[in-house]
């Protein structure tokens, strides 16, 4: 799927392309490769001169392939966008961009909320895009505002969490559902991290090729100033996942040392008894009450009440809460 933008009055226009005609009858300033066909492939490259990179080159994360200059003048960038899915699932998508010939192309296998964002509120905010660098830092400056809002969607599921790991009584399954919502904010958040480290970078690597104008250039700093915030709030949130996690596992260990609390009043509660019982099975000849007719009562009897009796201290003392 080819999305071909032209620049009208300062605003970002779609326009919409069905044929190679209709592609080579536009002037745009970004043309946005959703999951290209081969033979859309071939219409951007026969019209505008510019060979895509394939899916695993788009994937290669080894740093020359990430931010490079090609030959021809062209400058290469694989950049990491955050995209959340149903079922509380998330992924970074990476998007090839390539400047040629004042033109953006970018290209990726997922509409991706970002851009999105980017082209509606470029429709709606006439001289906020100048050239295609412009659309380039606006689609980096979204990226941080989703991934803050991201972030807010963390906090407030973690003190949802908050308040059910410190309710007066958590059990074991209850337990396991926590730290298993933790683990997934967890990794949500190492996503956003990770996406902004990549941001920076990227944002980075064309401040030092002087690619911005004055103006451009300041934009950037802001991006720069913004990613610097965001990553003390993931500390932040990394340090409250932490706490959390510590605090669930200390109620886990509780709740088994109840358990073993109870094995162990059991186990001391019923010596006595073993004791009575060991004492009167012993198979000596003579014992005082062998021949008494309520020698047997008389020990089960005595066995109950030296059963009950720890019992009763152990409550009595608070032991057995």
């Amino acid at each position: 799927m080819i999305n071909v933008f032209v620049l009208q009055g300062g605003r970002l226009s779609q326009v919409n392309i069905e044929t190679r005609t209709d592609l080579e009858r536009t002037a745009p300033i970004w043309v946005d490769l959703t999951d290209p066909t081969d033979e859309e492939r071939d219409w951007v490259r026969s019209i505008y001169g510019v060979t895509l990179p394939d899916e695993d080159e788009v994937k290669d994360i080894e740093a020359s392939a990430r931010y490079y200059e090609a030959d021809n003048g062209d400058l290469h960038l694989r950049s990491d966008f955050l995209l959340e899915v149903e079922d509380d699932k998330s992924r970074v998508v990476t998007v090839a961009f390539i400047l040629a010939k004042n033109l953006l192309f970018s290209m990726h296998n997922d509409d991706l909320p970002v851009f999105r964002l980017v082209r509606m509120r470029a429709r709606s905010r006439p001289g906020s895009i100048g050239d295609f660098k412009d659309v380039l830092l606006d689609l980096y400056a979204t990226d941080v505002e989703y991934s803050a809002d991201a972030l807010e969607g963390i906090y407030q599921n973690l003190e949802e969490v908050s308040h059910s790991v410190l309710q007066k009584d958590v059990s074991d399954q209850d337990a396991a559902d926590l730290l298993n919502a933790m683990a997934r904010e967890e990794d949500l958040n190492g996503r956003i991290r990770r996406n902004m480290m990549d941001t920076r970078r990227a944002v980075s690597f064309m401040m030092r090729g002087r690619l911005f104008s004055a103006d451009q250039f300041d934009d950037a700093r802001q991006i720069l100033r913004d990613i610097e915030s965001l990553d003390g709030h993931t500390a932040f949130l990394f340090d409250k996942i932490n706490f959390l996690m510590d605090a669930t596992v200390g109620f886990i260990n509780i709740n088994q040392n109840k358990i073993i609390k109870i094995f162990s009043v059991a186990s001391v509660a019923f010596l006595p008894p073993t004791l009575i019982a060991s004492i009167y099975g012993m198979n000596f000849r003579w014992l005082p009450e062998l021949d008494w007719s309520w020698g047997y009562p008389f020990a089960l009897l005595l066995m109950v009440a030296s059963a009950i009796t720890p019992f009763w201290y152990f409550r009595h003392r608070g032991w057995l809460k």
